[in-house]
């Protein structure tokens, strides 16, 4: 494969990879596990994580926002029953350090932690990030994210 091939193969991976990247179904995730979490599995609890600097632009409140929202809407009986948790963690500050370091967060971001019986799993959901236009498309992806979560899936 010539130079010139090798550059047009390139710049077409580039271009699918950026189509994807916007894509609503296109999903990162970044997984620390012992093995992974299936169907049989009893769920313990749910941590759903707005990670944010101290200066946030609209984006980063938003995610934030809508997922607390979400939480509160749909999930009260969980979360007044412990099975779910929602919290805004600031990672610029020094007392957070330990949360930040569990999950591996490096920038504003949504993470879910769920802890079964085989132990604690994370997942970062860049997929809110493509959903902030439009508050109730946001609110039903995560909502049913969760739901299928806390079945073990």
């Amino acid at each position: 494969m010539n130079n010139k091939h090798l550059l047009i193969f390139v710049g077409f991976a580039a271009v699918i990879l950026i189509i994807l990247a916007g894509s609503n179904n296109f999903k990162i995730s970044n997984v620390n596990t012992t093995s992974e979490p299936n169907n049989s599995l009893k769920i313990n609890k749910i941590e759903v994580i707005h990670f944010h600097g101290t200066q946030q632009c609209y984006s980063c409140i938003t995610v934030g926002k809508y997922a607390e929202d979400t939480i509160n809407t749909y999930f009260a009986e969980e979360v007044k029953s412990g099975k779910i948790s929602f919290a805004h963690i600031n990672v610029d500050s020094p007392e957070n350090l330990e949360i930040v370091k569990k999950y591996g967060v490096t920038s504003a971001s949504l993470w879910i932690g769920v802890y079964n019986e085989n132990g604690f799993h994370k997942e970062q959901n860049l997929n809110v990030w493509y959903k902030i236009d439009n508050k109730e498309d946001y609110m039903n992806y995560l909502k049913d994210l969760l739901e299928k979560k806390l079945q073990g899936a």
